[in-house]
């Protein structure tokens, strides 16, 4: 590990002397690229640093341990050499944690599928609700959320929704999100004040730009249709809805969300370019065992993740066995605890896999 701190160490120092080249600076695109590089190596080096510190003061402290000193005087510096084991000890951990492999779509923004399951109109109501409650975390960490496409039911559910939340590390903390949410509650439609149990899937997909990721039109089937659904002055009167049919994935979307053709379209490609591009992420995660067992969970869609049950007040994930009594403080978007428990689970994982 120190070898390759070492090397990182002497990379950023290189970085560092380009950074003030003035040819570099003039040179946009690798300038862009250096600082990238730069900012993803600084937290190991502001660690690595820490550590040379502490490793200093501990054999400073040893050495002078070895020489005659007086009780007092020795009792002190025993007690600093503790203190500054535990130091080591701690960062040699976090930057264990920092020289993991990084999930290269860690930095995206994120694309949101919630569509309601079993349940009927309870599903939808529920899937309404953890649209708000992603809205309301987006809201909370600064992301920009915009939908992409609606379809929703007569008493204000959601059948299904796709919106983007987008912002610095958005799929980092959103990723284990995808698999189905379960909900037990007493609905507001049942008189005999009976628990209903409902379910919800949410797919979390990494934003892909047109530029990354290039789709050949010729692959496409572009459809247009009237708007349908629950209402609206302009449903059905006029032909804004789009439908795209990517031929060799069978991949389709439809949106319908805005009153314009073309901004339809746009938002559909946007959709369509992350969903072929999440299951090319599949394909490959396939073909990584071990990739695929550091995982939280699979990531799967069909995969019971979560459980929501109102009468209790409480949220447990079922992957990492944690239970939380603070229902509605989850559901107006609190999943800091929850996903920063996910996280370490699955870098635990990872440190134990030795990946």
């Amino acid at each position: 590990m120190i070898e390759k701190l070492k090397n990182i160490s002497d990379r950023y120092n290189e970085i560092n002397e380009k950074l003030a080249d003035a040819g570099i600076i003039s040179d946009i695109a690798q300038y862009k690229a250096l600082m990238k590089e730069h900012k993803n190596l600084e937290p190991i080096i502001v660690k690595y640093n820490e550590y040379k510190k502490a490793v200093s003061a501990a054999e400073e402290a040893k050495e002078l341990l070895n020489q005659p000193q007086d009780k007092d005087f020795k009792d002190l510096l025993e007690a600093e050499v503790a203190e500054n084991k535990q130091i080591i000890e701690k960062l040699e951990n976090e930057i264990k944690i920092l020289l993991l492999p990084k999930d290269p779509n860690d930095e995206r923004g994120v694309i949101l599928e919630i569509r309601s399951g079993a349940g009927g109109e309870e599903a939808a109501l529920f899937a309404n609700s953890l649209y708000r409650m992603y809205s309301m975390y987006a809201e909370s960490k600064g992301f920009k959320t915009e939908i992409l496409s609606l379809n929703e039911t007569e008493l204000g559910g959601i059948k299904e929704i796709s919106f983007s939340i987008e912002g610095e590390g958005a799929y980092s903390r959103l990723k284990f999100e995808s698999g189905v949410h379960r909900v037990q509650r007493v609905p507001e439609t049942e008189s005999q004040g009976r628990i209903h149990t409902s379910t919800v899937t949410v797919a979390v997909l990494p934003e892909v730009d047109e530029v990354e990721f290039e789709i050949n039109p010729a692959d496409l089937i572009i459809e247009t249709h009237r708007s349908g659904g629950a209402g609206g002055q302009h449903v059905n009167k006029t032909e804004s809805a789009i439908r795209i049919i990517h031929v060799p994935t069978n991949t389709i979307v439809d949106c319908q969300d805005e009153r314009s053709q073309h901004k339809n379209k746009e938002k559909a490609m946007k959709i369509l370019r992350s969903r072929i591009y999440e299951s090319m992420l599949e394909e490959q995660t396939k073909e990584i065992s071990a990739e695929r067992r550091s995982q939280v969970g699979t990531g799967d869609r069909s995969e019971r993740i979560r459980t929501y049950n109102f009468p209790q007040g409480r949220v447990t994930d079922h992957r990492i066995g944690l239970t939380l009594y603070k229902i509605l403080q989850i559901m107006d978007g609190d999943l800091d605890e929850i996903i920063d428990a996910l996280i370490t689970t699955d870098q635990a994982k990872k440190l134990a896999s030795g990946e």
